[in-house]
């Protein structure tokens, strides 16, 4: 018996400003810029980097770039990033949930 396996994509998921905020939650717990960066890719692709690119009045060359794996994002993107996305950031105590 051959088993297939399909690719997945979490940005099929993400359909809602709640699950928006979980992933990108679980993603800013991890402490991972680099990953930080990836996921809040995920979720631009998931809204649709043109009309991210839009609303925030960066290229959509710069949301990719800045996005991927290896992206360094400034803080000023990733705060426009997220106030299109319909999320914020927070702070709490180290290790309080």
């Amino acid at each position: 018996m051959t088993e297939t396996f399909s690719d997945f994509d979490p940005a099929e998921y993400l359909t809602s400003p709640a699950a928006i905020a979980e992933f990108m939650s679980d993603a800013l717990e991890t402490g991972d810029a680099g990953y930080i960066a990836k996921a809040l890719g995920v979720v631009a692709r998931a809204k649709g980097m043109t009309e991210l690119a839009r609303e925030t009045g960066l290229s959509r060359e710069q949301l990719y770039r800045s996005f991927s794996e290896h992206g360094n994002p400034t803080l000023k993107t990733m705060l426009a990033v997220m106030k299109a996305l319909g999320v914020d950031m927070a702070a709490r105590p180290h290790g309080a949930r």
